[in-house]
């Protein structure tokens, strides 16, 4: 019994981890905004439509990536721990552009991008769900799941996680108007350095790990 309830909470943490890191690299609260902007010409049943594909589009890219995404990996020659360093790095700096009220920069679009974007009658593929939402930093932390957790069982709780976010994406997306008119702009930027805050300590705690499995690989080879 304790040993079942011991993997079960492995799992279940595992689960958690991998929910939080993607969650907070594709942060669809910091998207708010720009959906509600895209979509103001909108009636409520298109942005549901618009909320809907375009959390499937990014459900479609996460498993690709998740799946595929070793190839490239191998292709370019790139270290596991290597990759883990650099979604640990994507993670933080996502953090900290939340705690410092700089997302909007990191996330924002240039100007001829709002206009063309404003053009499209198809917004949840591009730039919605590429490259706002499912951008490198998701891409890159995914491969490095794949990589971590070869086991069946693993990669279904992270698959649970990525299918869980998905949901969140579009629940968010879909209330997105309703967000912005109860919260505000002062709402959504206090809560915004509340994740902040978090991501950057998922972050540094990735960075962390691997870097403590390098020097004990290190050491137990001497």
């Amino acid at each position: 019994m304790e040993k079942g309830s011991l993997l079960c909470g492995q799992k279940m943490e595992l689960f958690i981890l991998s929910f939080a890191a993607l969650f907070s690299v594709i942060n669809p609260l910091g998207t708010v905004p720009i959906f509600v902007g895209l979509t103001q010409q909108h009636s409520k049943k298109e942005r549901a439509v618009v909320a809907l594909f375009t959390a499937l589009y990014v459900l479609i890219i996460l498993l690709l990536s998740f799946y595929f995404g070793k190839y490239i990996l191998s292709f370019f020659g790139i270290s596991l721990n290597a990759l883990k360093i650099a979604g640990g790095l994507i993670i933080t700096s996502s953090g900290f552009a939340l705690l410092t009220g700089k997302f909007s920069e990191h996330k924002g679009m240039k100007q001829r991008e709002k206009e063309d974007a404003f053009n499209r009658s198809e917004i949840s593929l591009t730039p919605l769900a590429i490259p706002m939402l499912a951008g490198p930093g998701t891409i890159s932390l995914l491969i490095s799941f794949q990589q971590a957790y070869p086991t069946l069982n693993q990669q279904l709780f992270i698959l649970l996680a990525i299918l869980g976010v998905t949901i969140g994406i579009y629940l968010i997306l879909k209330s997105a108007h309703y967000i912005v008119r109860l919260m505000g702009a002062s709402g959504i930027n206090a809560l915004s350095r509340i994740i902040g805050f978090i991501v950057i300590a998922i972050g540094v705690q990735y960075i962390l790990g691997v870097v403590l499995e390098i020097i004990h690989t290190y050491f137990s080879g001497n």
